[in-house]
């Protein structure tokens, strides 16, 4: 049996159950342990299901078919951005991502990275980066979101205080021409801010269509951030407010900006 059909079975056992082990999978299927494990991580990666020590269980399937929907708009965009972040962080470093699909691809552009050490509050982040070549990861404790797998809340906050590290690699809901970084829920938005005040260097990963979306919650301003990475060429205003902060703007498929030259 290939990799497709295990999958597609794995995935039906947790239609009729909770939760499914290694071992039993292993003997099920007739492979090695280690198959079974990378089966199961590469499901996890896709927000199929959950791992856990020894197995895995499934998650919601309504909240899975949203962040998955998520996933797919501008994906090609989001692949561009995660490799200029990429890009930027060096090897041996350490560095916060908060929750969100594309801070979730900057995570897989990392997997080639030796030595990271990796905090975040988004469970698929830590899921898709187990079995990599970080140094350590480490998820962040408090209340989990069941709709995205974030970990959210003033729990969340106190544990990020506890850190500092060398990037902080945040996402977001809307972007304002005039330099304000959005998002809906207030309690990431205190997450956000957490990562951001706990990095020495600070970057944005959002696509321009966060342009044509509002959000009520600040969580900064480009001013705040080092670099903000987009995929599309930015409005005039937002790049002229970059400017005067001293920001950079890296756009995927040109050189680093200025875009109100």
């Amino acid at each position: 049996m290939d990799a497709d059909s295990r999958h597609t079975e794995i995935l039906k056992l947790l239609d009729t159950q909770d939760r499914v082990e290694v071992e039993d999978l292993a003997t099920r299927f007739d492979v090695s342990l280690q198959t079974i494990r990378a089966d199961l991580r590469d499901l996890s990666a896709r927000n199929a299901l959950s791992r856990v020590h020894g197995g895995a269980v499934r998650i919601s399937s309504a909240a899975n078919r949203v962040y998955a929907d998520r996933r797919k708009i501008n994906a090609t965009g989001k692949r561009g951005m995660a490799d200029i972040a990429a890009d930027l962080i060096p090897e041996n470093c350490s560095i916060s991502l908060n929750i969100g699909t594309s801070t979730e691809q900057v995570a897989r552009a990392l997997a080639g990275h030796r030595g990271l050490t990796v905090l975040s509050n988004n469970i698929n982040i830590i899921n898709a980066m187990i079995g990599g070549q970080t140094k350590e990861l480490i998820l962040v404790g408090g209340t989990v979101r069941q709709s995205d797998g974030a970990i959210v809340g003033e729990d969340a906050v106190e544990f990020i205080s506890r850190y500092k590290v060398d990037f902080a690699i945040i996402g977001a809901s809307a972007l304002d021409a005039d330099g304000a970084v959005m998002d809906h829920d207030a309690r990431e938005v205190s997450v956000a801010r957490a990562i951001l005040r706990n990095a020495r260097t600070k970057v944005l990963v959002c696509d321009s269509s966060k342009f044509q979306l509002s959000a009520p919650v600040r969580i900064c301003s480009v001013a705040d951030l080092d670099v903000v990475i987009t995929d599309q060429p930015v409005p005039t205003d937002f790049a002229k407010a970059a400017t005067l902060s001293g920001t950079r703007i890296l756009t995927v498929g040109q050189n680093e900006s200025n875009e109100n030259d």
